[in-house]
């Protein structure tokens, strides 16, 4: 299907887009590819292909949030440079 002048003009107008002339003549040629494209896409018998949203099944990638006993305190402090009671000493951010 071959796309006129006035047809991607008034595609462009729709985008929003400006275009020089020699961006019409490149435009107009590719969109005339990308809808042969499609014409032959469209012949392809797909009665016996469910529709679908996804060309793939989903699968969580996420592991699952399960509970686990924490790290003793003192172990997660005895690195720490500065600590005060059961919590890491920093210094002052703001005043």
């Amino acid at each position: 299907m071959k796309l006129s002048r006035e047809e991607v003009l008034h595609i462009a107008r729709l985008a929003r887009v400006a275009l020089t002339e020699s961006e019409i003549n490149r435009l107009s040629e590719q969109l005339s590819q990308l809808l042969e494209n499609f014409e032959a896409l469209q012949q392809v018998d797909t009665s016996g292909v469910p529709p679908t949203a996804q060309s793939i099944d989903l699968q969580s990638v996420v592991r699952d949030d399960e509970s686990a006993p924490s790290l003793p305190a003192d172990d997660i402090l005895a690195n720490a440079p500065r600590r005060e009671g059961d919590c890491f000493r920093v210094r002052a951010v703001l005043e």
